[in-house]
């Protein structure tokens, strides 16, 4: 959603990144470094693009290269500010939608926080405790950071950004979604773009982009309807989620959009129920993360209508060369060094 009217807003916008760019190059804004790797993920628009199932794809091709994988997440909407490990059986409330939706999915250890350095921190420190060792060949442990392009206060040896062509052609905030200008690509050590545009990599080459570039598929798994649906969600994009139902053939009677990351009350299910029934749907359908952020109130729309949920996949074409790229990273010793390099320059910080 692009708001012409905030135009002259921009340029504040723009004045206050190029400060902190200022603060970052000369120090004045401490980086912090954690003691195992870190892969950032994230992208430069506001949402939408599909991090956190990249996220949960990352975690098992990892682990299926043999490392030991943890995700780092702020928690976006939890309810405390304290770091914990997300217990899959708990609440958005406890943990925040995208976390708890990777625990679920992932398999591995997510931990949250307010700040992600103390969220890795912690895991550091279980994964010692655990047995592991502070080094070793190959890297014991890595740290996913859930949507951590722009949070820069922590030291990261890989950044996934994901990019596509609506972001390449958008405007910073507030007048469009981007949270950087695309020059902040730069910054990245691999792009990843949607596999059905097959343009966009030769425009990104001629921009001057030398990195790997990794092509990855969204994918919408919907289980068949028995007739019209009414869908509701809270996201970044709605619109998006929408027409992926209808590109699946589902009727939509009714659609309902909510904030970003919203809470649910019963009120707002009771007013899904009523318009659904009164628009002659034959079910619900939601998001995943609306459908955690839903919790115990999921019991009473089932209860009235059948509630189904749409899961959205990220995959790569090459996983395989994705997985060697990453493995050759993170082991190899120039990288190796650098990181070790980084922690002896925060020791001896005053």
């Amino acid at each position: 959603m692009r708001r012409p009217l905030l135009l002259p807003l921009v340029p504040l916008y723009a004045a206050g990144l190029a400060l902190r760019q200022l603060r970052l190059e000369h120090g004045w804004e401490k980086v912090r470094i954690l003691w195992y790797p870190v892969i950032s993920v994230g992208n430069l628009s506001t949402g939408g693009s599909g991090k956190t199932p990249l996220v949960i794809a990352l975690a098992r091709l990892l682990a299926d290269e043999g490392f030991r994988v943890d995700v780092l997440s702020r928690g976006y909407g939890r309810e405390s500010n304290e770091g914990a490990r997300v217990t899959a059986m708990g609440s958005a409330e406890e943990f925040g939608d995208e976390p708890l939706l990777i625990a679920r999915k992932a398999g591995v250890p997510v931990w949250v926080a307010a700040e992600r350095y103390e969220a890795g921190t912690a895991a550091d420190h279980a994964f010692i405790q655990d047995g592991g060792e502070m080094s070793g060949d190959p890297v014991p442990l890595v740290h996913l950071l859930d949507d951590g392009f722009q949070h820069r206060q922590l030291f990261r040896d890989v950044d996934v950004l994901l990019v596509n062509r609506e972001d390449w052609s958008d405007q910073l905030l507030p007048a469009g979604n981007l949270r950087e200008p695309v020059e902040a690509a730069a910054r990245a050590s691999v792009l990843a773009i949607p596999a059905d545009d097959h343009e966009f990599e030769e425009e990104l080459r001629e921009w001057g982009w030398r990195g790997p570039v990794w092509r990855v598929r969204r994918r919408m798994r919907v289980a068949e309807a028995d007739g019209p649906v009414a869908a509701f969600c809270g996201i970044a994009r709605p619109e998006q989620f929408f027409a992926g139902l209808e590109g699946r053939g589902l009727q939509l009677v009714s659609k309902r959009v909510f904030p970003d990351h919203h809470r649910y009350t019963k009120g707002d299910v009771d007013r899904l129920l009523e318009s659904a029934l009164k628009a002659n749907a034959k079910g619900l359908i939601t998001t995943e993360k609306d459908q955690v952020r839903l919790g115990n109130l999921a019991t009473s729309l089932s209860d009235s209508l059948p509630l189904r949920t749409a899961e959205l996949t990220v995959e790569l074409d090459d996983e395989k060369s994705a997985g060697a790229w990453l493995k050759n990273r993170l082991a190899g010793s120039h990288m190796a060094q650098a990181h070790r390099n980084a922690i002896e320059k925060q020791s001896a910080a005053p």
